[in-house]
């Protein structure tokens, strides 16, 4: 048995987003017991999940850990991946396959999105907190960004936490800013729940500097990157999938772990 990782990025237009997803996956290669270690991404980038795949069944792998990096279960997680692991899988037939989770819902991520807001300025009992999601069709996407927004607010003394998200659902973000900007909230944060830079960053920036915010303090946060939460987190989905690899993954039924 050889044991080989295969982890899938989103992808992106922006280089530098790129870039920052490679850096991610080496800051826990060395921590990952696995003999081959290969990079791919879904789309706007190369390698491809094939190219990724092919790689490491040439290196010898038998078997393949296929993890997305991925912060929330949505298409990407529930079909996108799982169809073009199908396809390739066709090709091998002997080699076996586990499909690990993306990062999910956990406790954790509370510190980590406090550690984000502490890094801009102190914050108040009178501040509330904007949490920023890419957004889906997919209603588990709302449910799930909804319950970090409350482990959040447990975690704080902030007066609200409010979450948005910049596609596909509502609240929308645009929406979001327009009704805090009129408010009367003095203390505001942003923070934008995605792990790289890129275009869905830049829009969060852009919309929020065409208003006039006068006195008010409002901070964008940076977004997660390679915070050690979801380093953390990131490896403990790469252990189950590893340890699982006598269940072969069903790619009709979702999910296996």
């Amino acid at each position: 048995m050889k044991q080989a990782v295969l982890y899938v990025c989103h992808g992106s237009r922006v280089p530098k987003a790129r870039e920052e997803a490679m850096q991610f996956i080496e800051k826990v290669k060395p921590q990952v017991e696995a003999d081959i270690q290969e990079v791919c991404f879904l789309e706007l980038a190369e390698p491809s999940i094939e190219v990724g795949f092919t790689t490491c069944v040439e290196k010898g792998a038998t078997h393949i850990a296929v993890i997305p990096l991925l912060l929330l279960t949505a298409a990407h997680a529930k079909l996108d991946i799982p169809e073009e692991i199908k396809h390739v899988k066709t090709k091998y037939p002997d080699v076996s396959v586990t499909y690990g989770r993306p990062i999910g819902v956990d406790g954790r991520l509370a510190n980590m999105l406090v550690d984000k807001m502490t890094e801009k300025a102190d914050i108040k009992a009178s501040s509330v907190a904007v949490l920023v999601g890419r957004g889906s069709s997919d209603m588990d996407v709302v449910r799930d960004l909804n319950q970090i927004s409350m482990l959040l607010n447990h975690q704080t003394t902030v007066k609200d936490v409010f979450t948005c998200f910049l596609t596909a659902a509502e609240p929308s973000f645009d929406q979001m800013i327009e009704d805090i900007y009129h408010t009367n909230e003095q203390s505001i944060f942003v923070i934008p729940y995605l792990i790289f830079t890129g275009l869905l960053k830049r829009e969060i920036d852009q919309k929020i500097k065409k208003y006039d915010w006068k006195e008010r303090s409002i901070e964008i946060c940076s977004y997660l990157g390679p915070h050690p939460v979801l380093l953390e987190l990131f490896l403990e989905r790469i252990n189950e999938a590893i340890v699982n690899k006598n269940g072969e993954f069903n790619f009709d039924e979702g999910i296996m772990l």
